[in-house]
């Protein structure tokens, strides 16, 4: 018999993907955490914040079970991936968008950039998701950003390159700086976007 209690008591601190399921044993939500133990025990704590939405699905909760990843990526992808499949109703109700969001990576143009897209448009972009929200989307970006510092300022390239000083991000080591003279080539620079989609196209 499921003990709300002690299975809160006995979540992980570690990353993964918790699953709720009704009395008749449906998923009715799947969501993922950075920290499982922190993430879970909130759902079922009195907070005034919680949306009626998320009030109706606690409710509704009957028991969960998790699974524990290495990173807070693959929890991602595998969140995403069990979404699909199941189609939980409240991941339906509870998005916070009307439409899906895609990352968009424009990498038909000499300088690409990624950012987060309302639409599916046919010019020349890569295009990924649809995800499941804005915070997946968030998070993604997030993800990227750690591992690849693509420039996230509005400078434009190549105009732009040579013309003052790096910003904070170069300096914090949060962005490869394209904008420094002979700093990094174009080549260069669309190498990083290409090792991006494909970093997209497997943890999608």
């Amino acid at each position: 018999m499921f003990n709300l209690e002690e299975e809160l008591k006995n979540l992980p601190e570690a990353p993964g993907v918790y699953i709720m399921h009704n009395k008749n044993d449906e998923i009715i939500y799947v969501g993922k955490a950075k920290v499982l133990k922190k993430r879970v025990r909130q759902y079922f704590q009195k907070n005034k914040n919680h949306t009626p939405k998320v009030l109706a699905m606690v409710a509704n909760i009957a028991y969960f079970e998790y699974i524990v990843t290495d990173s807070e990526i693959e929890a991602l992808v595998l969140e995403c991936n069990l979404i699909k499949k199941h189609r939980p109703k409240y991941n339906i109700l509870l998005k916070d968008d009307k439409q899906y969001p895609y990352i968009k990576v424009t990498i038909n143009k000499d300088y690409p950039r990624i950012f987060m897209s309302r639409n599916l448009d046919n010019d020349g972009a890569k295009y990924f998701g649809p995800y499941t929200g804005m915070q997946t989307v968030r998070t993604t970006l997030e993800i990227v950003q750690k591992i690849f510092k693509p420039p996230t300022c509005n400078r434009r390239f190549p105009g732009d390159i040579g013309k003052g000083r790096p910003c904070l991000n170069y300096h914090i080591n949060n962005c490869f700086a394209p904008c420094i003279a002979g700093h990094v080539s174009k080549e260069a620079y669309r190498q990083v976007f290409f090792e991006i989609c494909s970093f997209l196209e497997v943890n999608h």
